[in-house]
Order: C-alpha cells, then structure tokens, then sequence
C-alpha cells in the first residue's frame, strides 16, 4: 500500500506505517532542518522540501492512503490557539485540495489519517473540528477520530493526541487500537552517563524549580514517570511544572537530589518511539524542536497496524 505524507516532520507518523508494512512513496515538509533528519533515516527521493501550497497538485503521486500530521499550534495550549486564523490553520485546506485533486482524477485514497492536538475537538465552540469532518465527509469519505495516549502504546509519556481516520469505503466500521498496560519507566529512558551542559546550574534552578509568578502558577514537580508531554520549545527551558527533569538520585539511586538536569535528544527520541538507530545529526536545540513536533511512533504503528487490519477484512490491502 502506497502511503503519501504531509507534513512529515522527521517521520514518526511516517515510521509507523513502515513498520506496520506501508510503503512511503512520498513526503513533504517546508522545515528544511526537519527534512534534514527524515533523509538521514529515510531512502533519498522520498522527502521533498518546500511550501506544500506552492507544490503542483499533479506533482503528487497517485496513493492508497493519506498520512499528514498537519500543523498544531494554531490549535495547541502551547500556543494561541488562533485556529483558522493563523495561516498554518489553513493548511488543512490545502490537504482538502490534494484529496479532491485525486478524487477527481479517479484515484482517491482509500484512507486518509490525520493527526493533531486533542484541543482541536473544542477549538472555536467545537466549529473547528466540525469544518474538517464536514469537509472530509464532502470529498466522499467516512470519519473517524479519537484521542490517544502515548503511554497507552509502549512509551512512559503522557501525550494526548487527536487521530482522525477517514475511509472511502462507506461501510467501514472502524475500532481504535486497545490501550495497553505501560512496561516501561523514565529508568528505562534515560541515559546513566550524560555530558554536564544537560544539568542545571545553581544559578537557573530555582527559577527552573519554582512554581510559577503572577497569573500562572502551577506545582512544580521533577521525577514525572511517566514524562510530561514533550513540547517543541524544550530548548529554551520550561519550568520544571511545563518541562521534563530528572535528579541523579532518580536516574542512579546514588542519594543525590540536588544534581538535576533536563532530557537529552536521545532521551526524547526514546520518549517517541524511536530506537536508538535514529540517527540525530543536528544542533541540539533543533532537535528538542522536532523530536517535541514529531507523532509518537508507537501510537501510529498501532493505528497503522488496525487500518491495515480493516483493510485486509474488506479485501483492499494490496
């Protein structure tokens, strides 16, 4: 099964249908650091850099599904959730376009998946969410949508993420992956032997440690297992009740509370999914930003593995 991807960032959305047996055929993001990092751990060809509004919707081959995880921060609590306003709101009709341009050409996808952030169900009164089913049941597709939990699926990080399944066949009757019991803890995370420019010094920890001034406060706490969700912006050091940090008494048991330090890139390309064969070849502040960007491996390859399911039961896998 051919896949196109949209917004592909560094591939996690991508790598779970991989693994599940998908065959990525073409990808596209704008980010040219992100695209970067999917050609390091992709075959070259596949990722194709640019402004997908200014690619011709010819240039984009014939698929069976759709994947794209299509901006979140018009519609994030981490931003200003201006939806539809912001430009990057928009792209989803750009997605529309794509849909309709294969549809009219006689080769629409047989399934469309889009993820994004969970606050995109009540954005706006809940009208946000409603123009994209409504737009998504126009081009002649059955929807479905549900909110995930990458700690239901294999990985110690609270991540809440909103996945909408769209199938051409009208018959389809649709189940989301089971959530599973989580194994793992932040032990089996983290790294034991860490350069010191991930600690913090004396002088940013009770900023970092404290609970917050004037109108947000909020209870700082560190050891979280399983992890605070990853967020684009770690790089520039969140307090301790928004980010993710770890004292070496946690990490080693060696009765020391006061070391504490933030997660390293490899740490959180762990948190999502990715093994330790990824290769991460870029400044550390870029990857903070797309491994905090990216869709949690483990959540699509469940998600990809189901539709594959489905697929096989109607007789369309191919």
């Amino acid at each position: 099964m051919n896949v196109v991807s949209l917004f592909s960032g560094i591939g996690g959305l991508d790598q779970g249908f991989i693994d599940a047996g998908y065959d990525v055929v073409w990808a596209n993001d704008f980010d040219q650091y992100a695209a970067y990092t999917y050609n390091k751990n992709n075959p070259e060809g596949i990722m194709h850099l640019g402004d997908i509004n200014e690619i011709p919707l010819e240039e984009i081959p014939a698929h069976d599904v759709l994947i794209a995880g299509f901006p979140c921060q018009p519609f994030s609590m981490m931003g200003v959730q201006r939806g539809f306003e912001d430009t990057r709101g928009t792209l989803f009709f750009r997605i529309a376009e794509i849909i309709n341009y294969q549809v009219e050409h006689n080769r629409a996808p047989r399934v469309i998946v889009l993820e994004n952030v969970r606050r995109l169900l009540t954005h706006d009164n809940k009208n946000t969410f409603a123009t994209i089913k409504r737009s998504l049941e126009g081009l002649g597709y059955k929807v479905f949508h549900a909110v995930l939990n990458s700690a239901d699926y294999g990985v110690p990080q609270v991540r809440n993420r909103l996945f909408i399944v769209c199938f051409r066949n009208q018959d389809v009757e649709f189940d989301y992956p089971e959530p599973q019991e989580l194994q793992l803890s932040m032990h089996d995370i983290l790294e034991t032997e860490v350069d010191e420019k991930f600690y913090l010094s004396d002088k940013v920890k009770p900023t970092i440690l404290s609970d917050g001034t004037g109108g947000y406060v909020a209870k700082s706490e560190i050891n979280q297992s399983p992890a605070r969700p990853l967020c684009a912006t770690m790089g520039k050091m969140h307090r301790a009740c928004q980010d993710n940090y770890y004292s070496d008494d946690y990490i080693l048991g060696n009765g020391d509370t006061e070391r504490i330090r933030k997660l390293t890139p490899r740490e959180c390309a762990r948190l999502q999914g990715f093994d330790d064969e990824f290769v991460i070849d870029v400044s550390n502040a870029q990857a903070y930003k797309q491994f905090g960007n990216a869709v949690t491996v483990n959540v699509s390859r469940a998600v990809a593995t189901q539709i594959r399911e489905k697929l096989e039961q109607i007789g369309e896998w191919h």
